[in-house]
């Protein structure tokens, strides 16, 4: 002891020196061997291998060859969706305690096999460590084993596509997987070049644990290719931008990841060491699922960039992927530096060729490329604030956050800093109970029939067509409304165009934060008086809406009871769901907060219209949303509620292109893939039974999607 170094706590402290490197890779190159290098589709609980496949190389750090995937074909393609559907039915028709015991025992081969998994997941760019998917396994079963006693009314999807980018994280795909299983769907999953080994192992384990065959299949090649193909198989519901522009017309959710900028924000009141230690955590010694960027306030730049100093000069060098990354990680810091930047960079030197040491670049401007869209690697742009708003705006700078860590011993600081921000990071809720309603449907209303993408030429869609040429949409005219036999006109409606649509935005933009600070009481209020003006209306409006749809009286008038009473519902709401505070893996508090999406687009179907208005409108408008809705005819004025009549095509383009609008197509799906988006009601046939039935599960999901989650965790020591 007397001849070894002197170091005392502090100095280890100080150095924060990374401690040893793993195992060898020994049990995943075994592994390997067993599969003879080529990595095929799993399906049916089996491995496919064919010679004429197609093949994709993954290399490591080194460049060196890991293994060859095989890209699946048309062929391959059809197996696995039959396969997953008759997975589907011997998965769901088990009970929820023997869906939550086969997740339990999938847990423990986790850690049988732990490191074999952990190896194999090193060959992904952002890894993840067997225990944390242990946890999530855990987490899930337990939703299984309570899934008919908590969610009595909802039932399982059926075929679940998900498709993961080349650089997803495998604790994201499994956070999509393992829901969508507890849940009682079959899986058929896509995973990335990267992922793919990863995703295999873990199906291969998920057979061993007593998973039915064909309850979970994985299909290997082009993500978005593939993914697509299997997108549109009228089996399957896909949960991916350029996949969503590729199955344009197909119910498809996305949650966004790596392509996240996130801030992480330090303010004057924070402890100045522990938040340098949190940044250099998340940038550089965990494996990076998003990219960060540091936001400190100008009172302790000096203190940070100090400790910033001291903290990485024992940092080791990063491995990046190939050649191509690392030059664009060499541009993107020369770059920061011919705009001003300094770096405060590692000691160590590289290993090799494709090694990087991790670099904060300090003082770049929040214009820089390496702000707005950083590219993959060991870089932590650095910029400074003046005021605590200032700070916010600055963290919501990029469009795509999936999630900010907020550095204050301030707490009413911590918790209005955390309600500010909302970016588009995806159209879909992952974790906890509100995660689980994009693999279930209301179990007692019929589902919408899978509608077919249209032909669509994108480049030419949103203008008419006159004269030859493509023109915008002009407004002052009339459209004509005919009874259904078509012998009479019911009325002259305005043909709404584009700069209506515009109006109505900057109406309901103006007039949507104030009423989503109301007190749910005070909207409650408002929408109880809505039913009763309804009410007291009665007779007129069943009157008109047989004289619109061709239905009896009797019919007209049940529509307009069952209108009011839904108008109840959603005001009874607004006092009832009003979040959580959910159990946390570590020592702290979370929060679990439902917020108002903003502005929402809305197009009504021409069948039920007040039934089909008061279920969205009613949502939408008790969340705290304002609403601009497309159908044939109103005078309700602007303000928190804009009704536009008009050509429903030519409106729905106007609505999807507004960059305010937050939910409204085919055509915003492809325009537009961050946007939240329910599609209800497509193809042919009659859509009234949908709206009619007010069972739990209906409007659960309604409010889901007028609704969107934010969770806040408050670490504690």
């Amino acid at each position: 002891m007397a001849d070894g170094p002197s170091n005392t706590v502090f100095d280890i402290f100080l150095s924060m020196e990374s401690g040893p490197t793993g195992p060898s890779a020994a049990t995943s190159q075994a592994w390997l061997e067993s599969r003879s290098r080529a990595l095929g589709p799993l399906i049916h609980g089996r491995f496919t291998a064919p010679d004429d496949r197609w093949t994709r190389s993954l290399k490591d750090a080194k460049g060196d060859s890991v293994c060859s995937v095989l890209c699946a074909v048309e062929e391959d393609i059809s197996q696995g969706v039959s396969s997953s559907a008759s997975g589907f039915l011997s998965w769901s028709a088990l009970s929820c305690h023997q869906r939550a015991t086969v997740l339990l025992k999938w847990a423990s081969a986790l850690g049988q096999y732990g490191p074999c998994v952990a190896e194999v997941s090193d060959l992904s760019p952002a890894s993840c460590p067997p225990a944390s998917l242990v946890r999530l396994a855990q987490y899930y079963s337990s939703w299984a084993q309570l899934r008919d006693t908590l969610l009595p009314h909802w039932s399982p999807l059926g075929v679940v596509e998900v498709v993961v980018s080349d650089d997803c994280p495998l604790y994201f795909l499994m956070l999509k997987v393992l829901p969508a299983l507890a849940m009682g769907n079959s899986v058929l999953v896509v995973p990335g070049l990267s992922t793919a080994p990863s995703a295999l192992l873990l199906a291969q384990l998920f057979t061993e644990a007593g998973l039915p065959a064909g309850a979970l299949n994985v299909l290997t090649g082009n993500v978005v290719s593939l993914g697509a193909a299997v997108a549109c198989n009228p089996t399957v519901r896909s949960d991916g931008a350029e996949l969503c522009r590729a199955a344009a017309g197909v119910s498809v959710s996305m949650s966004c990841s790596t392509r996240a900028v996130c801030p992480f924000i330090v303010f004057e009141s924070a402890d100045v060491d522990s938040a340098v230690d949190g940044a250099i955590e998340a940038a550089f010694e965990k494996r990076k699922e998003v990219q960060w960027v540091l936001y400190v306030q100008e009172s302790v730049m000096d203190s940070v960039v100090a400790r910033l100093r001291l903290r990485m000069a024992g940092l080791q060098c990063e491995a990046l992927r190939d050649e191509a990354e690392h030059s664009l990680v060499e541009a993107a810091v020369l770059g920061a530096q011919q705009q001003g930047a300094t770096l405060i960079q590692a000691g160590g030197p590289p290993a090799t060729g494709l090694q990087y040491p991790p670099t904060v670049l300090c003082g770049v401007a929040p214009s820089s490329p390496c702000v707005s869209c950083p590219t993959p690697g060991p870089l932590l742009p650095l910029l400074a604030f003046r005021s605590h708003a200032e700070g916010v705006t600055l963290g919501n700078h990029s469009p795509h956050g999936h999630a900010a860590s907020i550095w204050t011993e301030d707490l009413t600081l911590a918790l209005e800093a955390a309600k500010s921000g909302h970016k588009d990071s995806g159209s879909c809720t992952d974790g906890g109970q509100e995660g689980l309603y994009q693999f279930l449907q209301p179990s007692s209303s019929p589902s919408p029939p899978r509608s077919s993408p249209a032909s669509l030429d994108y480049n030419q869609f949103g203008s008419q067509f006159v004269g030859g040429k493509s023109c915008k949409s002009q407004s002052g005219g009339s459209v004509v409304v005919q009874a259904p036999d078509g012998a009479s006109v019911l009325a002259y409606c305005p043909d709404g165009g584009r700069k209506d649509v515009r109006n109505a935005v900057e109406a309901a933009s103006k007039v949507q934060p104030g009423w989503m600070k109301k007190a749910p009481s005070a909207r409650a209020q408002s929408l109880y008086s809505l039913a009763k003006g309804l009410e007291a209306k009665r007779q007129e409006m069943a009157a008109s809406i047989s004289a619109q749809t061709g239905l009896s009286l009797d019919e007209a008038d049940q529509e307009v009871e069952l209108s009011v009473g839904r108008l109840t519902d959603w005001a009874a709401r607004c006092t009832q769901v009003q979040g959580g505070a959910p159990a946390v893996p570590q020592a702290g508090s979370a929060l679990s907060l439902p917020e108002a999406l903003g502005v929402v687009g809305v197009i009504l179907p021409d069948n039920k219209p007040l039934l089909s208005l008061v279920t969205l409108l009613g949502a939408a408008v008790a969340m705290g949303n304002a609403v601009v809705m497309v159908l044939q005819a109103s005078d309700l004025p602007a303000g928190l509620v804009n009704i536009i009549s008009g050509a429903r095509d030519q409106l729905t383009v106007a609505l999807a292109n507004h960059n305010v609008i937050k939910a409204g197509c085919q055509y915003l799906q492809h325009t537009a893939p961050f946007k939240t988006l329910w599609l209800h009601g497509q193809g042919s046939g009659d859509q009234g039974s949908f709206w009619a039935p007010a069972s739990p599960a209906l409007l659960e999901e309604t409010w889901q999607q007028a609704t969107q989650w934010k969770s806040i965790w408050i670490p504690t020591a």
